[in-house]
């Protein structure tokens, strides 16, 4: 995928907030901290958890899952804290007005 597509308006995810999304056939978490959007895959490469179930810390920039706590930065997906080691995917987004929008990133 190479376009955009819309996901949510910019009042259906609250600071800080979450929503899980699907974008094509891929689970996106789009994250609202500290006045911007970010995505992320949903998905804890330790062990597949749901970061869309995890909490935000607007303040370090993270997500965490809710199964072990391994950390990633909501900026670029990277792991931060064990178990995880590896990072998740980010997409790009951008916000029209009152849209959030996200172009998946190709593998």
């Amino acid at each position: 995928m190479t376009e955009f597509e819309r996901v949510a308006a910019t009042s259906e995810v609250p600071d800080p907030g979450s929503m899980l999304v699907e974008v094509g056939e891929r689970l996106v978490v789009i994250i609202h901290a500290v006045g911007h959007f970010y995505a992320l895959d949903d998905v804890c490469t330790h062990d597949g958890g749901p970061l869309s179930e995890g909490p935000i810390d607007a303040e370090h920039k993270t997500i965490a899952c809710p199964r072990h706590g391994a950390k990633f930065d909501i900026r670029n997906g990277a792991a931060v804290t064990m178990p995880a080691t590896k990072p998740t995917r980010s997409h790009e987004v951008k916000v029209e007005g009152d849209q959030v929008f996200v172009r998946l990133k190709k593998d």
